[in-house]
């Protein structure tokens, strides 16, 4: 089973250098189905009711969103260059990126997913699968129709992140927020899309595998168990960092976003995405002061004994998320 996984993993990195390097939109449309039909028996186990209806509602989302990125194509070689054909054959496409990432207003399935599916599941969905749109979004984009997208990306998934007891949820809605960074930082340049895109990744990956090694999915398991304070400053400091909270890590490429913002004007998107920031590091600020604080009978006589070798390289990696934004303020000084 494993041999079986490691095979489809390897055609779902495949797939996505298919799209990213074909010089044809029915090459980007081939990758993008390859990565489709990879996908599925990744996330589908017949023992788990969850995962298969996950696997049947990501299947039906990315075909709908695959049929419509290929009209898109067709209707562009059939039709005539105008600029009122040229606008809505842009808008099509960026629509169905959008649906393949799960950004607003095609995010709907986004969480509903990402509930059914295990934690290394949802970090490919949430870091891996985006790639490849990503990338095809930026070769043909429509300026005003991702701004739009972008302030409203920013405030769903801060919106959403509120009264959340699912862990999977508030992931989700927490990449739903930084994709609007991201599509952002995508416009502005792929250099600062590759650096958004890379220390998103890598606080996302840290927080799942504690989740992971932990097997937490829900809020209320952080507050019931006395975990020990090394994992609980750990959880804390890559929420943080993952809200965008100087001086940790997570702030530097916001802090670049911010920067290009600042220097063109862009006063009103600044303070939007901004606020947004703002509200969403007060719901992760609430469940680690809850989780800190709370104390209670059973805390007292069930402890968790973390014995992993792994949890040591975490803390250090929190460590430099927590010195990296100190130090690399040196370098812009």
């Amino acid at each position: 089973m494993n041999s079986n996984k490691m095979f489809f993993l390897f055609i779902l990195c495949f797939s996505t250098l298919i799209s990213i390097s074909s010089n044809s939109w029915l090459g980007c449309w081939i990758g993008l189905e390859i990565n489709l039909l990879s996908f599925i028996p990744l996330i589908s186990n017949s023992n788990n009711l969850m995962n298969s209806e996950a696997s049947l509602k990501y299947f039906l989302t990315q075909s709908i969103a695959s049929i419509n990125f290929l009209f898109s194509i067709l209707l562009s070689m059939m039709t005539l260059k105008n600029f009122i054909m040229n606008d809505l054959i842009s808008i099509i496409i960026n629509s169905s990126m959008l649906m393949k990432m799960g950004s607003f207003p095609f995010h709907f399935w986004f969480p509903n997913i990402v509930e059914g599916l295990s934690w290394m599941n949802c970090f490919i969905l949430m870091t891996w699968q985006k790639i490849t749109p990503m990338i095809l979004l930026s070769y043909y984009f429509n300026m005003n129709f991702l701004f739009i997208m972008m302030i409203f990306n920013v405030m769903i998934g801060t919106i959403g992140s509120f009264n959340q007891t699912s862990l999977r949820k508030l992931m989700a809605f927490s990449s739903i927020n930084n994709l609007g960074w991201m599509l952002l930082a995508l416009m502005i340049s792929e250099n600062l899309w590759m650096t958004y895109f890379f220390f998103y990744s890598f606080f996302i990956l840290i927080l799942n595998f504690l989740f992971f090694i932990l097997n937490i999915f829900y809020v209320n398991q952080l507050f019931n168990f006395n975990l020990n304070f090394p994992i609980k400053i750990s959880i804390m400091i890559n929420f943080f960092s993952l809200g965008g909270l100087p001086p940790f890590l997570g702030f530097f490429p916001k802090w670049l976003i911010i920067n290009y913002l600042m220097t063109n004007n862009l006063f009103i998107m600044t303070f939007i995405f901004v606020l947004t920031s703002l509200i969403i590091l007060f719901v992760y600020i609430r469940i680690i002061y809850s989780s800190l604080m709370f104390f209670s009978i059973k805390s007292k006589w069930f402890k968790i004994f973390m014995k992993n070798n792994y949890l040591i390289m975490i803390n250090f990696f929190s460590f430099i998320s927590l010195l990296g934004m100190i130090i690399s303020t040196f370098f812009f000084i």
